[in-house]
């Protein structure tokens, strides 16, 4: 009865709309100047009302017609009303992929949760001093995140398989013909639809969706945070997910270009590679980039470190962190901080879905061109390689080389192409990457 009563009186003494806090304190008038630290007597509605006012509801339905975002651009009333909402679905949607259908859960959750938070009115978690645009201003815009993702994916990744079968490296490379034929069709398709005023890219826009052929998310990243930041968050999406999507995608397209006979080729066994050779392969690679392109240097070098710690055999406690705690650690900053750019104002727009479009044309050119090329290379070969190996040439490793795997059973029940097909995935790491590198050499 007595918190009854005390709360009671507390309610009357809000509502009474003349209370000040001294006497001699002068009354607050709507002409007089008020100091910002002046206390504004309010009525107990008025309170309500000023609490509506900062609730999300009231901004997913009543825009701002001041509202702009941080590249100074005015954010439609659509964005900031039913534009979030359809953020909302579209984040959840990735985290159902990433959940139930275990789709690259390790980046799509974040990334999807990280949208979430975007998307949220008034807060601005998203903005400059947001926790998603501290860790973007930090980590993406810097590039710092990718390259440390490459460290850990350097540890990682064997690549003896390479070694011992260098033509294999031949698939890696003509796998990133999605990316240089991406770019001419989005420079090509911006200018046939000029008239419209739906969409237009640049150069540099187009570079940065193209590097989504080679299905490598942390070059994609890289890229487009130096090319087109304004298009990282489709960018980052369309890569990760037709990366999740590999499963997906590639059989048909490896079906369509083999015949049962050329699945069914059984490659011999690779040669056992040497300690040393592997210690020398990222050193080798390390001066062959700074020799010729330069501008590659801070992927492959991240990528060549790794692969040193882990081969070298002396540095394990070094080799561990990188494939373990800082590749975890690293891998949800990254996620969260992409997820900024899910952002209404920023996706929901026309280049958006030609970006998409576009990524998943050149993720299939990719498969097409390191299939192709297998077939042109058993032309001149007198030890067949199974075209199925070829599609392993993008770089999302080593779920490639797997479905190369998986299509080679398929058609021959003892046919075991897993290892053949990692030597053209980790080329395809560094086909990417020296990919990257020539765009931005070039733009």
């Amino acid at each position: 009865m007595k918190k009854i009563l005390l709360s009671l009186l507390l309610l009357t003494a809000l509502a009474l709309p003349s209370f000040a806090l001294a006497p001699s304190a002068p009354q607050a008038s709507a002409t007089s100047e008020s100091s910002d630290n002046e206390y504004v007597v309010k009525s107990l509605g008025d309170m309500f009302i000023g609490l509506l006012d900062s609730t999300g509801v009231k901004a997913l339905t009543v825009s701002d017609p001041n509202l702009k975002n941080e590249f100074g651009k005015p954010v439609s009333p659509f964005a900031q009303t039913w534009g979030r909402l359809v953020m909302f679905l579209l984040c959840f949607v990735l985290l159902y992929l990433g959940i139930v259908k275990e789709f690259e859960p390790l980046l799509l959750i974040p990334i999807a949760f990280g949208g979430i938070l975007a998307n949220v009115p008034i807060a601005e978690i998203a903005g400059p001093n947001g926790l998603l645009g501290i860790l973007y201003n930090m980590g993406i815009a810097t590039g710092l995140f990718p390259l440390l993702i490459f460290m850990g994916v350097g540890a990682m990744t064997d690549f003896g398989p390479l070694l011992a079968n260098p033509k294999t490296a031949l698939l890696g490379g003509a796998a990133q013909f999605g990316i240089f034929g991406t770019l001419v069709g989005a420079v090509a398709l911006s200018q046939a639809f000029s008239g419209f005023d739906l969409f237009s890219f640049t150069l540099k826009d187009a570079a940065a969706i193209s590097i989504i052929g080679g299905a490598d998310g942390p070059t994609s990243i890289f890229v487009a945070s130096r090319l087109s930041p304004e298009l990282l968050g489709a960018i980052a999406v369309a890569a990760y997910s037709y990366m999740a999507l590999v499963p997906l995608i590639q059989p048909p397209i490896m079906r369509a270009l083999t015949t049962k006979k050329e699945r069914e080729i059984k490659m011999t066994q690779l040669r056992e590679v040497s300690k040393t050779e592997k210690i020398l392969f990222p050193i080798s690679l390390v001066v062959l980039c700074t020799l010729f392109l330069p501008d590659a240097a801070p992927l492959l070098g991240a990528l060549a470190f790794g692969n040193l710690a882990r081969e070298c055999g002396v540095v394990e406690r070094i080799n561990n962190t990188l494939q373990n705690s800082l590749l975890n650690i690293i891998t949800i900053f990254l996620g969260l901080a992409v997820g900024s750019k899910l952002a209404s104002d920023k996706f929901l727009i026309p280049e958006t879905l030609v970006i998409v479009i576009l990524g998943l044309i050149a993720f299939s050119f990719g498969t097409a061109g390191g299939v192709i090329m297998a077939k042109i290379m058993n032309l001149f070969s007198k030890n067949k390689i199974n075209p199925l190996i070829g599609s392993a040439g993008v770089s999302a490793v080593p779920m490639a080389a797997r479905v190369s795997q998986k299509e080679a059973l398929k058609a021959n029940p003892h046919n075991f192409v897993l290892m053949h097909a990692m030597g053209p995935n980790v080329s395809g790491v560094i086909g990417s990457a020296v990919a990257a590198g020539v765009l931005l050499s070039i733009f």
